[in-house]
């Protein structure tokens, strides 16, 4: 293979969980952990929709980005959480996967059926969850474009792509081979 980690980045609803899913029917039996910064923070704030970035002191997003360097550092992980691709920019052991959906009311449609909100609702969400978490992100680790391609191996926009040919684009990039 030509990495031994991936980390899934994006912001709301663009497919992160679902990627992350998808690949571990391929990836496990190859010895591949999985884990989620998204779930460490909702476990950490006790808030277990979605919660924002600033429920969290400075001191545990630190924690939460050596966590992931050390896992990485340990090899053969799959690692989805909105800043992983960034925190791992110069490995150069790693797939760095960016989920993009240029469609906004794909990503609210998925908001809605999702957490099972008003159309309203889930557009507020999207905006006030990245507006804020950027926002943090931008205080506690420098005036960044934390979803810029240039940290990136492969962009995928999960509006055109669906679930199947999003997992076959990683796979492949990965160089995957049964």
């Amino acid at each position: 293979m030509n990495y031994k980690n991936i980390t899934i980045s994006g912001g709301v609803a663009v497919g992160k969980n679902t990627l992350h899913r998808n690949l571990k029917s391929y990836l496990e039996p190859l010895g591949f952990k999985f884990t989620s910064g998204g779930q460490l923070l909702r476990d950490f704030t006790r808030e277990y929709v979605q919660p924002l970035a600033s429920l969290a002191p400075d001191e545990f997003h630190h924690k939460l980005d050596d966590r992931t360097k050390n896992l990485l550092e340990k090899g053969f992980y799959v690692i989805e959480a909105w800043l992983s691709g960034f925190m791992s920019r110069d490995r150069k052991d790693t797939l760095r996967v960016l989920l993009e959906c240029s469609s906004d009311a794909v990503r609210v449609d998925r908001v809605v059926n999702r957490d099972k909100v008003t159309i309203e609702k889930a557009k507020k969400f999207i905006r006030d969850r990245e507006e804020t978490n950027l926002k943090e992100w931008k205080r506690i680790y420098g005036d960044h474009h934390f979803f810029d391609p240039k940290y990136y191996h492969l962009t995928i926009d999960t509006y055109s792509s669906g679930p199947n040919e999003t997992v076959g684009k990683v796979l492949d990039k990965l160089g995957y081979k049964k």
